[in-house]
Parts: C-alpha cells; sequence; structure tokens
C-alpha cells in the first residue's frame, strides 16, 4: 500500500499556467533548471531564461522550468523564482534524481539536471524537455566511472530530450555506444552527423535522420506505444554560431588541465570546465551555448505541437 500511494503524495506542484495547458491537451516543453544555476553567472543566467521561455511561448506551447523550491517539486516558475534562482547561483544544490529525496526531505532548494528534470516531467505528464546538452561518458572514464546518470535516466523515463548533442567536454563515441547499450534511440533532425554542442558535426552517426517534425513526432509515438523509454534528438548548433572543433578541441584540453590541477571531480567538474571555457574563448562558447539553447527550444515547442496534434486527431476519431 506504500508503494502504491507513494507517487500520489509527491510534493508536485504545477504552475497553473503549465497545469491548465496539460489538462487542455496543449503542447508543453520542460526546462532544466542547472543550466541557471550552474552554467552562466548572473543576471545573464535569468536573461537567458526567460529569453528560452518566451521563445517557446512564441513557437505556440508553453514552458514548464522545472526545479525544486520550498520542499516541493516545481513545473512551471515565475519570474522571481528565476530570479532567485539566478541569483544564488552554485550556492544551489545541483540536483540528480538521486538527490531528489533528500533535497525535499530537508525542504532545500535544487536545480535540476537533465535526470532529474525528465523524472520529474514524466511524473508531470511531459513528454518533452529542450535542454542545452546532455551529460555523457567522461573522458577517461575508463579510469574514473565518471558516467553521468543523465543516460541512465534515458534508457527507462520516456521523454523526448531535444538537445545540441551531448556536451563536448565528454567521449562523444563512448557516450553514443552507451546509450546504443541501453537501447536510446538517437534522432537527428536534418542531419546525419550527431552534433558535439558547439560544433554541428562530431563525426559520428546518429541512429536516423528526420526532416520533418511531424515524421520524428510518429516515429516517438511508435516508440513508446512499443515500452520504449527515452530517445535524444540531435538538433546542431545554428551555423551562424557553430564554433569549430579546431578551436573548441584545444581549449577544452586546456580546461581539462586546469581541472586536473585543482583535482576537481563529480558534480564540481561541468561547471567548472563550462566556466574556464568560457574564458578561454573570450565568451564565445556561452554566446554560443545560449544560442543553442534557444535553437532546442524552438525545435523543442515544435515537437511538442507534432506530439500533441496527433494525440488530438486520434481522440476525434474515437
Amino acid at each position: 500500500m506504500y508503494m502504491k500511494n507513494i507517487r500520489q503524495e509527491l510534493p508536485l506542484r504545477l504552475a497553473e499556467e503549465v497545469a491548465t495547458a496539460l489538462a487542455e491537451g496543449q503542447a508543453v516543453v520542460a526546462l532544466e533548471s542547472t543550466i541557471i544555476t550552474h552554467g552562466m553567472s548572473f543576471p545573464a543566467n535569468v536573461a537567458m531564461a526567460v529569453r528560452v521561455e518566451e521563445t517557446i511561448r512564441a513557437a505556440g506551447a508553453v514552458p514548464a522550468t522545472i526545479a525544486l523550491l520550498d520542499g516541493q517539486l516545481r513545473a512551471g516558475l515565475p519570474l522571481e523564482d528565476i530570479e532567485r534562482l539566478g541569483k544564488a547561483g552554485q550556492a544551489v544544490a545541483k540536483a540528480s534524481v538521486r538527490d531528489l529525496g533528500a533535497l525535499l526531505a530537508r525542504r532545500l532548494a535544487g536545480a535540476t539536471t537533465v535526470a532529474a528534470t525528465m523524472r520529474i516531467a514524466r511524473l508531470a505528464g511531459i513528454g518533452v524537455f529542450a535542454t542545452g546538452g546532455i551529460g555523457g561518458v567522461h573522458r577517461g572514464a575508463a579510469a574514473s566511472m565518471d558516467i553521468s546518470a543523465d543516460l541512465q535516466e534515458l534508457g527507462h523515463t520516456p521523454v523526448a530530450v531535444v538537445t545540441a548533442g551531448a556536451k563536448a567536454i565528454l567521449d562523444l563515441p563512448l557516450t553514443l555506444e552507451y546509450l546504443e547499450t541501453l537501447g536510446v534511440p538517437v534522432y537527428g533532425y536534418q542531419t546525419d552527423d550527431f552534433p558535439a554542442f558547439y560544433s554541428r558535426r562530431s563525426g559520428l552517426q546518429v541512429d536516423y535522420r528526420f526532416e520533418d517534425v511531424a515524421d520524428m513526432a510518429e516515429a516517438i509515438r511508435a516508440h513508446w506505444a512499443l515500452g520504449g523509454s527515452g530517445l535524444v534528438v540531435a538538433n546542431p548548433i545554428p551555423q551562424a554560431y557553430e564554433l569549430p572543433m579546431e578551436i573548441v578541441e584545444p581549449a577544452i584540453q586546456s580546461a581539462m588541465a586546469l581541472a586536473a590541477d585543482k583535482q576537481l571531480k563529480g558534480k564540481a567538474l561541468t561547471p567548472f570546465l563550462l566556466q574556464a571555457l568560457e574564458q578561454l574563448t573570450a565568451g564565445s562558447s556561452l554566446a554560443a551555448n545560449i544560442e543553442l539553447v534557444l535553437n532546442n527550444a524552438r525545435l523543442g515547442a515544435s515537437l511538442a505541437l507534432a506530439l500533441q496534434a496527433k494525440t488530438a486527431r486520434q481522440e476525434r476519431a474515437v
């Protein structure tokens, strides 16, 4: 009985806009909050979060930024809470799935990673999530065993994650191998090449290429109908904002050397590397990061609309 009722007892709070949209069958797109607290500094982080939400609304969908606040799982945040997270920055706990229970019990604020955002989005009934880049297998993982929980969550939580690939600081070939082992499809939107976050191409292949969002939505629905779980929707950064690999890779190597000197690992590693890259590229990586997130928000909204349109047609036919 305890396990049967536990989901009903979860302190999940939907913003009124999000609750109404879900009840009326409108398209909703989940957004993570770690990018606000750990991805960039204030006030650029808040400005970015607002632009992303505005982009989704302009495309005809409803944004649902996800976080833990005041002892609640939150899907949909008012501006004052986004500002609250943005000002606090890295003082807010970086919350992956394993952290959710303790943070809730202690009523601590938590900014959700890709994995935690997927879990909460699923509980809320949201099937599409737009982010920057997913986590993956870290370089040197053969020795460190540093593999992001994002991959495991993709392996069992049916949410479509729109992303500009895995973060470029990771081991991309091993990340794709791990996704294959977990049975997670990687769909490329108008690309055959798995994007490398700041760069449009990694030299690695996606599983299937889709030119049209409606066709992709059909494949996603079929995947879920067969009992499939998460999916990666790979969406390359717009060409105008791309940073070529010959620029990015030396900066990554320098950032990793700095991290090694500081003996950083675990949750502290990725935020440090991203901040170091911003400095090493004279801000170019930050500008690219913002643009790729906006690009993913647009595609996420289009995908959510396509999925909801199919559902509406089926309901009318019954």
